[in-house]
């Protein structure tokens, strides 16, 4: 059953309620049941306004989907807030007394339900803040994942990383309350602009040429890292003032530092956040086939050495053989034989 069907099946019933309603008040007047009419037809009006007729109308005129979500989600949010509204006016006519009696129920409620309406407020800053829209990549507490659905009291994200290297879904869905957006750091990969910075270390030995290991690796940034570099500076650009980036803090740049066992090369590059475990790899690859093809560089890796003294423990045999030798000669003594003389340990 496709949205628009169901829709339209809901608004049929609410219909047939206000019908049912409506007949019962005719035959039996009754203030309850007049005001029971009248919030039903409300209902429906509003359903048919909002849900399906306006919904209809301008959802066939956006093309991009996330749009066309957000479109449905704000059309579902206005749905309920005309509808709370127009409920409390038919019913409410004491409005004086009504603050005062809601001053103190919504004191109550709200202590009873502070953790709803904390995710609920959470909810309307997610949406009006912008601090994440559906199909944005965050982090929130540790957990990381891309927005798929953002709910009144939730937000529903596919899990990435975990037990899963790099940054690949787990195939998990991770819903996440609404109320940690106000009260924890929220970080977002793809807010304005849709790069992120990354390393590679690559060790060399010191018997290696490090300018020409420099140079290679120099040369192999700016060849596989040529279009992300553009693209970043064409977003950087159309940001415009909002924020500010220096024009060479995108390019690839390659740094050295010394330790004790070898030179690290440490090579920074700009890459799009989808694509990082992929550049990475391509990068990693490229690395490897220049140091195969160079004789003056080489990868170096960790080597231990162990020194210390051997103590090798002689033991002497000529003693046990005698002695062996001399039982046996006991032995055979014992039976008649000649003694055979024992055995001398070599001057």
């Amino acid at each position: 059953m496709s949205l628009a069907t169901r829709d339209l099946l809901i608004w049929g019933i609410i219909l047939a309620i206000a019908l049912v309603i409506g007949t019962a008040e005719f035959y039996f007047p009754n203030p309850v049941l007049e005001k029971l009419t009248w919030t039903a037809i409300v209902i429906a009006g509003l359903f048919f306004v909002i849900r399906i007729l306006f919904k209809t109308i301008v959802d066939n005129r956006i093309v991009d989907p996330k749009m066309r979500y957000s479109f449905a989600k704000g059309v579902v949010l206005l749905f309920y807030a005309l509808t709370v509204v127009a409920v409390a006016v038919i019913w409410i006519e004491n409005t004086q007394a009504l603050l005062v009696s809601s001053g103190i129920i919504a004191a109550g409620i709200a202590i009873a339900l502070q953790d709803v309406f904390k995710n609920v407020a959470g909810s309307i800053y997610a949406v009006t803040s912008g601090v994440y829209r559906v199909g944005d990549r965050i982090e929130v507490n540790g957990i990381f994942g891309d927005v798929i659905d953002i709910g009144l009291a939730s937000t529903t994200l596919m899990e990435f990383g975990g037990w899963i290297h790099g940054d690949q879904p787990t195939g998990r869905l991770t819903v996440l309350p609404n109320g940690q957006v106000v009260t924890s750091t929220v970080y977002n990969y793809t807010k304005d602009y849709n790069f992120i910075w990354d390393e590679i270390s690559v060790p060399v030995t010191y018997s290696s040429d490090w300018k020409k290991a420099a140079s290679l690796f120099s040369e192999i940034l700016e060849e596989q890292t040529r279009e992300s570099v553009a693209h970043a500076h064409r977003e950087i650009r159309a940001i415009g003032e909002q924020y500010y980036f220096p024009k060479k803090v995108v390019d690839p740049q390659v740094f050295l530092a010394l330790t004790d066992n070898w030179v690290t090369f440490s090579l920074r590059y700009v890459t799009p956040v989808r694509d990082r475990r992929a550049m990475r790899d391509r990068l990693s690859r490229r690395i490897l086939e220049a140091i195969e093809g160079s004789d003056r560089v080489e990868i170096a890796s960790e080597t231990m050495t162990i020194t210390g003294t051997h103590t090798v423990e002689l033991k002497n045999r000529g003693t046990r053989q005698e002695r062996h030798l001399g039982d046996r000669s006991a032995d055979r003594h014992g039976e008649g034989e000649e003694i055979p003389p024992p055995l001398q340990r070599p001057g």
